[in-house]
């Protein structure tokens, strides 16, 4: 069987979540099946760290599908590669579906927070030349649409969920709470051909860094200190980001004399500016450290680091972040929402994320005491062990296959 995969999010530079699920996912698969070939679309050069992990597999191959414009890469060239070369099974990672595709096709839903809460999400228009430009794409997908869509982020994301839902062989769903949410928000019809497939971490790297000279010129590469809490992710609306430096600075008025820090790792996103006034506001410019995206290799010495990993998050998929922080034997405070409950279980210290005042209560309680601190990290360690990317492949690698 030739199985077609969308590399195009695995071959990200600068990856996060939906990217090194995909990165990761192809790399399990090629370790774990010598039986099926694959192919490899990309619409550029595959990265260095691609071609190396895939090199051992003679089954596995890379095809650049070269693309003049900017955009439209999925809806345009790929389905162009369909209609004259389609594999036996594609498999959309962390994308929407081309137009054109094989009848097994198999995508992966992360997320449907944009269904739910729409606020948290900024309609971004694609990016052209000029403003005629910008008009006449709006028109032409008004027109294509029937006036149901414009050309922004938001609508796309509508139109592709619905779209696979729709045209997909499979879905797979990361949780079993964003398959209830597709079913609840789309329609039980839906419900047969989605198949559940947790997310994993990637288990030969993260693990507990022990405080040696190598983890603190990890710390002084991106200019932190210790104590500090710890957050991974987009810093925007949808992560709650404003309120958890809302949350830090009650935090600091009732602990005047200590030294914590607030670490904030990853990339702006919609909100951002927001994050940036609370912290002018508060005077939190030396307590709050912004790196901005992490290369992933130091991601473990971070963690390790950390009195704790804070995660407010309104809305999610899943949460790989919190796995990586059990992972290291971090203690984890996150938002009591169903599908971090099915990740965590007992093993997390949950609050309320709309609750700024239950947020700095969990800061409060995780940096006074020590019994909590020592459950916490000990329960997370063996609830960690229950995911994995071999894992996640192994049944990715079912649902492909029909088996």
């Amino acid at each position: 069987m030739v199985i077609g995969i969308d590399a195009s999010r695995a071959n990200r530079s600068l990856r996060t979540g939906t990217e090194w699920y995909s990165f990761y996912i192809i790399e399990h698969l090629a370790a774990l099946d010598r039986e099926n070939q694959y192919i490899l679309y990309l619409d550029k050069e595959p990265a260095a760290d691609l071609v190396a992990v895939l090199a051992p597999y003679s089954n596995f191959s890379f095809k650049i599908l070269r693309w003049p414009w900017r955009y439209f890469w999925t809806l345009g060239r790929f389905s162009w590669e369909m209609l004259f070369h389609r594999p036996d099974v594609l498999f959309v990672p962390a994308h929407s579906l081309p137009l054109i595709h094989p009848r097994r096709t198999v995508n992966t839903i992360h997320d449907i927070a944009f269904a739910r809460e729409c606020g948290l999400y900024q309609k971004k228009c694609v990016r052209l030349e000029t403003k005629v430009g910008k008009n006449i794409l709006n028109v032409v997908t008004r027109l294509l649409t029937r006036g149901r869509y414009e050309s922004n982020s938001l609508d796309y994301l509508v139109w592709s969920t619905a779209y696979a839902l729709k045209h997909a062989w499979k879905i797979i769903a990361v949780s079993a709470f964003t398959k209830q949410e597709i079913i609840s928000i789309y329609s039980e019809r839906y419900a047969d051909k989605i198949k559940v497939v947790h997310n994993g971490y990637q288990r030969s790297l993260y693990s507990p860094v022990a405080a040696t000279p190598e983890r603190h010129k990890i710390l002084e590469k991106y200019g932190l200190e210790e104590p500090f809490f710890l957050y991974v992710g987009r810093l925007e609306k949808k992560k709650n980001t404003p309120a958890l430096v809302e949350s830090f600075s009650v935090f600091k008025e009732a602990h005047p004399g200590d030294n914590f820090k607030l670490v904030l790792i990853g990339n702006a996103g919609f909100g951002y500016d927001e994050v940036k006034y609370i912290i002018e506001e508060y005077n939190l410019a030396r307590s709050v450290l912004m790196p901005g995206w992490v290369a992933e290799e130091d991601l473990p010495a971070i963690f390790s680091a950390a009195t704790a990993f804070i995660f407010p998050s309104l809305h999610e998929g899943f949460g790989i972040p919190v796995l990586q922080t059990m992972a290291c034997g971090v203690p984890a405070l996150v938002s009591d929402l169903p599908v971090l409950k099915e990740i965590a279980g007992e093993a997390a210290l949950y609050f309320n994320p709309r609750d700024r005042a239950a947020m700095a209560a969990a800061l409060i309680a995780i940096s006074s005491s020590a019994e909590l601190h020592q459950r916490l990290s000990a329960q997370g360690l063996i609830r960690a062990q229950q995911f994995s990317w071999e894992q996640s492949a192994r049944e990715t690698l079912q649902v492909l296959t029909g088996k």
